[in-house]
């Protein structure tokens, strides 16, 4: 079992920044594609970025790229999304997730994720 904690939500101007944290525990991460989602009121639930199984390879919704970058640190079992150029639309509460198994076509899907952690919020004022 993996639980996941993320932190580093908040209030912040549009064009602001903000860093994410996701916190494992109960096992090593290191193997686990790490993804980062994120649900908006009245919206589905979106994937934002990814980092896939161990070789370290990042993938980001068009919406974000260029703006936000994932990144893990083995060490603190910890995944982190930096979050530069904030806009009012990236407004939603951030979950972080992860998986040991999927594929990468999959990486996309949230139903395809075995851990949840419980969301940060973050809201971008105009």
């Amino acid at each position: 079992q993996v639980q996941l904690v993320e932190s580093g939500g908040g209030l912040v101007p549009a064009g602001g920044s903000l860093r994410l944290s996701c916190e494992a525990s109960g096992r090593t991460i290191n193997r686990h594609t790490m993804a980062w989602f994120r649900l908006a009121p009245g919206k589905e639930r979106e994937f934002v970025a990814a980092i896939f199984r161990s070789g370290g390879s990042t993938y980001y919704a068009d919406s974000v790229k260029g703006r936000f970058t994932m990144s893990r640190d083995n060490a603190k079992n910890t995944v982190y999304l930096q979050m530069n150029s904030l806009k009012v639309e990236d407004t939603a509460v951030y979950f972080c997730a992860a998986d040991l198994q999927l594929i990468l076509s999959s990486i996309r899907l949230p139903s395809q994720y075995d851990y949840w952690g419980r969301g940060t919020q973050v809201t971008v004022s105009s």
